[in-house]
């Protein structure tokens, strides 16, 4: 008993650590940038060596991807509001886009992150067991969009014309990661005049929601009103509580 006591006590302590040296990896990121990350700096502003910030992660690769796996999960609660509404299923898909914009707004640290690891160079210099976790924290959303695909099949609101349902959600999230790697990409978007990203993805997701004839179908896309009542309702019942204590100035239902 005492044994097993004191192992547990070790395995939240080195928890606990990780943690430290997770929110400070973050810290750095905010900033100084994916460049300015140094296993060094990191460690002495724990107050630890060098040595123990490897005893927890074998290299940088590793760290980096443990703060993006960690950021993904706050991503998922985001979802989770959406997922756990008793919004229609349409309502929904939207919801998942701004959930989307507004965890990018809250935490841009989290794409500019993610975009890097996934390269080819980062990923491969990981550890499998690394590549694993971040992989089961992604997992639940993509599951969480394909549900609610599923439950509008099943209501006759959309017509699944013999594909997988992840067909009809895949071209959702390539919209929202393209635009906020454009979004992140500084000076692209100025450069061809393209003013208020977000709102130009979620006018984008619903014509691609119509596209599919998911029911109901939005008979005046291009009515900027319409599109920010939509938002601004969704924001409002989803999000208040969020955007209240991360003190937002968001433009997602402004004109």
């Amino acid at each position: 008993m005492t044994m097993t006591k004191a192992r547990s006590g070790r395995e939240q302590a080195l928890a606990e650590r990780e943690q430290l040296f997770i929110e400070a990896t973050r810290q750095q990121l905010c900033d100084k940038g994916l460049l300015g990350v140094q296993m060094a700096a990191i460690a002495r502003s724990c107050n630890f060596a060098t040595g123990t910030l490897y005893h927890h992660f074998a290299s940088k690769e590793d760290l980096l991807i443990a703060v993006c796996t960690e950021l993904t999960t706050t991503r998922r609660a985001y979802f989770e509001k959406v997922a756990h509404s008793d919004l229609s299923n349409r309502d929904k898909m939207m919801g998942f886009a701004v959930a989307y914009s507004l965890f990018a707004q809250h935490y841009p640290e989290h794409f500019r992150l993610e975009q890097y690891i996934m390269t080819e160079v980062v990923w491969l210099a990981s550890s499998a067991s690394r590549r694993e976790q971040f992989l089961a924290a992604t997992q639940p959303i993509g599951r969480m969009v394909e549900q609610v695909v599923r439950d509008a099949i099943a209501s006759n609101e959309l017509e699944d014309h013999g594909q997988d349902p992840l067909t009809f959600s895949i071209g959702q999230w390539s919209m929202s990661m393209g635009m906020h790697t454009l979004i992140h990409a500084d000076g692209i978007l100025d450069m061809y005049d393209l003013k208020d990203p977000h709102r130009l993805l979620l006018r984008n997701v619903q014509l691609h929601l119509s596209a599919m004839q998911w029911q109901p179908l939005d008979d005046q896309p291009f009515d900027d009103a319409a599109l920010n009542s939509k938002v601004a309702y969704l924001c409002d019942y989803l999000f208040a509580d969020v955007c209240r204590e991360k003190g937002s100035s968001l433009t997602l239902g402004s004109a």
